[in-house]
């Protein structure tokens, strides 16, 4: 398999593997916006040259947009292989380069969330553990945060406070999210006509900074909804859905 680094210089004629469409499509441009604005951050985006959900994106710790204390560590946003693509060792591969250049940048090891049992847009534990990975903190919500320090007696990554126990004091439906993962552009709009329709109690709130995805009630920032003040879900939401979820 041949990758390619996204970079400033090629990122607007290359495809983005989580949003393969044109550069027209709002999932592709807000995705691509946000990679951008990140690259001078240190974030890394590296994916197969073959069209498909293959890459890997990481980035400096202390840059993430998640609420954790991971001091020279360098964090995972996503490591997603899958479709035809999966099965060939090319989530190996990826990883592989996520450390050789962790390493040469001296950092302290590598940390990713993930739960006790596979999530929608986590990594898998399963994985994570067989790639020597191992918790070293967990929220109220089962998010856990996993890590692979790259020396004996390395401080542990720690979710900040405000992500230990995920809450908030508002009613309804509250939506949390980023302009990280490409699906919000298209669908949080639609599930917010959707609650409308519905005269459902429905609040979206955009995390548009780092300080503010650093100091979310939530251990996921790309999506995380709450109902009645408490987390119940981080996959994303279409009006089919969400009125599914809603009727409950």
């Amino acid at each position: 398999m041949e990758y390619i680094l996204v970079t400033k210089e090629n990122i607007e004629n290359e495809h983005i593997c989580c949003a393969i469409s044109n550069n027209n499509d709002i999932q592709v441009s807000s995705k691509k916006a946000w990679l951008s604005e990140r690259f001078d951050d240190g974030l890394v985006f590296l994916k197969s040259a073959q069209r498909g959900k293959c890459f890997i994106e990481y980035i400096p710790a202390e840059n993430a947009w998640n609420p954790i204390n991971a001091p020279g560590y360098m964090y995972i946003d996503c490591l997603w292989v899958s479709g035809s693509l999966k099965g060939h060792g090319y989530s190996s591969d990826l990883l592989d380069a996520c450390i050789n250049d962790s390493k040469e940048k001296g950092k302290a090891g590598l940390c990713i969330l993930s739960s006790a049992k596979k999530k929608p847009f986590l990594a898998d534990p399963k994985y994570l553990a067989y790639k020597g990975f191992s918790v070293c903190d967990k929220a109220d919500n089962g998010i856990e945060l996993w890590y692979l320090p790259f020396a004996p007696d390395t401080a542990k990554p720690a979710f900040r406070e405000c992500a230990k126990h995920p809450h908030i004091d508002q009613e309804g439906y509250v939506l949390y999210y980023t302009s990280q993962c490409p699906f919000n552009a298209k669908y949080v709009p639609i599930v917010e006509k959707t609650a409308a329709e519905n005269g459902v109690p429905f609040t979206a709130i955009h995390i548009d900074s780092k300080e503010a995805a650093q100091n979310a009630p939530t251990p996921i920032t790309t999506y995380a909804l709450f109902f009645d003040g408490e987390y119940i879900t981080n996959e994303q939401m279409n009006d089919k859905r969400f009125l599914k979820l809603i009727s409950r």
